[in-house]
């Protein structure tokens, strides 16, 4: 037994090297950024280059360079000229995927939105294909640019030099999820307050389950970037300020709803430190944040509710986890049906209850779908939703809603965990913003109405695939 472990072992020792291997063959060894515009309507879509720049050493595996989860809206490719070799694949979402479901798109009005992907560099001329899931979820081909690495049109100036500082650092960057946290609306003065922020917010991401058991797979690294003034901007409190990353309250005009749009920005910020994902800390205490797969997160750091609100948004960045509560306010008007099978892990529209993609999860005695009081939840959820709007429309504190939440949380508690299946992982009808024909995994979890700091057992193994896939 101990001589088959240790053949076992060299074996994939072997398999890491000559994978390695085959990486400096094709690869540099350091990043390549594609900046480009995304540019359209609801029913017109291009993209044009911006430029491309060279950052620092490339920080994903070095093994596992073609992209096997499936997940997100669009996805880069990497194929050599010569061989038509596919090097590389990332599957990614963006704002623009989202900003063209809005009433905005659907009326026409045309949006130029920065966007990037970074890829390590090839050694030798290749093209660069972003692709899109159409209505059926296949990719389709919908920009291609050829990029010789040696050309003098690449930038190749020095990245910014931040002030980086490691949270917690575990081992090579190559073989480790590595987390850059960026401060946005934090005054040279605030600089501690920053870091009190970080290491309590990545403290309590870090210690909600799976990441809890696989700490020791995360490098932890912030950039100081300090703000002229304190905060950002929150546009329908008329409150607006130039902060070096771009964050805001109100995208999409949903006022609890932050994200920046500068792309540029927050990316020469985050270069300065070797990154897989991106964590932005906005210097507010009122409620809001977002979350955007393989593109970043954002949480207002002072908020009570920062610690369930941060894995939730890192939950929609780290791995495509997709929203399953369904009474809320969006600002998207196409919205998802139950027709196709959504590629996100956490939602099904329960096409074959054969082929559910959770189905191993699932007990034998377990009914699909799954009975829940659904009728009790959306009654007591609508007239949250109303006390909530009326609330707004009278300005009240931000302490005062914070009170109101904390109530709402502990009365769903009560009334979620008095289904029958409330511990069971099932198909519970209702997700992803709306009330039929998609289902969710279980009653709870921190991607339907954060009641609790705990993901359900089908997110947490989401997360696990993408930990293996920077780790391994």
């Amino acid at each position: 037994m101990k001589l088959r472990s240790m053949t076992a072992i060299a074996l994939a020792l072997v398999a890491v090297m000559s994978a390695s291997a085959g990486f400096d063959n094709d690869f540099s060894g350091a990043t390549l950024r594609v900046d480009y515009y995304h540019t359209g309507t609801a029913s017109a879509e291009h993209l044009a280059l911006d430029r491309v720049r060279v950052e620092g050493p490339w920080p994903g595996s070095r093994t596992q360079l073609i992209d096997t989860t499936n997940l997100g809206r669009y996805l880069v490719e990497v194929v050599d000229l010569d061989s038509n070799r596919l090097l590389y694949t990332r599957g990614f979402c963006s704002i623009y995927g989202e900003w063209e479901t809005t009433g905005e798109a659907q009326e026409g009005t045309w949006r130029a939105i920065p966007e990037a992907v970074r890829v390590p560099e090839p050694r030798r001329p290749f093209q660069l294909r972003i692709r899109k899931r159409d209505r059926q979820q296949s990719f389709r081909e919908i920009w291609s640019i050829s990029i010789d690495p040696a050309s003098r049109f690449v930038d190749r100036a020095p990245v910014p030099s931040g002030d980086v500082w490691a949270v917690m650092e575990h081992g090579d960057p190559s073989v480790k999820v590595d987390l850059v946290v960026l401060g946005d609306g934090y005054t040279a003065k605030e600089m501690d307050k920053f870091r009190a922020d970080v290491e309590r917010i990545v403290g309590a991401l870090l210690a909600i389950e799976p990441f809890a058991s696989h700490k020791q797979d995360f490098n932890v690294r912030a950039v100081n970037t300090l703000a002229e003034h304190s905060g950002i901007s929150r546009p329908r409190a008329g409150v607006f300020r130039n902060t070096p990353l771009g964050t805001r309250y109100n995208a999409f005009d949903l006022e609890r709803y932050v994200l920046t749009f500068d792309d540029r920005a927050w990316r020469d910020a985050a270069s300065a430190a070797p990154y897989d994902f991106a964590l932005i800390l906005v210097n507010e205490r009122e409620y809001g944040g977002g979350g955007i797969h393989n593109l970043y997160a954002i949480t207002a750091a002072g908020s009570p509710s920062a610690p369930c609100l941060v894995a939730h948004e890192f939950g929609h960045h780290f791995a495509g986890l997709a929203d399953e509560y369904y009474t809320g306010s969006v600002a998207y008007q196409d919205l998802p049906g139950g027709k196709v099978e959504p590629w996100e892990p956490n939602v099904t529209a329960l096409l074959d209850p054969t082929k559910l993609k959770w189905r191993d999860l699932v007990l034998p005695d377990t009914p699909l779908p799954t009975p829940w009081n659904k009728a009790a939840f959306e009654k007591r959820s609508w007239e949250s939703q109303g006390r909530r709007k009326a609330s707004q429309a009278e300005e009240v504190p931000e302490q005062a809603a914070d009170a109101a939440r904390r109530e709402r949380r502990e009365r769903l508690i009560e009334l979620l965990g008095k289904n029958e299946y409330a511990d069971k992982v099932g198909v519970f009808e209702g997700a992803m913003y709306v009330a039929k024909g998609l289902y969710r995994p279980g009653v709870d979890c921190l991607m339907f109405e954060m009641t609790e700091a705990r993901f359900c057992p089908v997110c947490r193994r989401a997360i696990e695939r993408i930990i293996d896939l920077y780790t391994r």
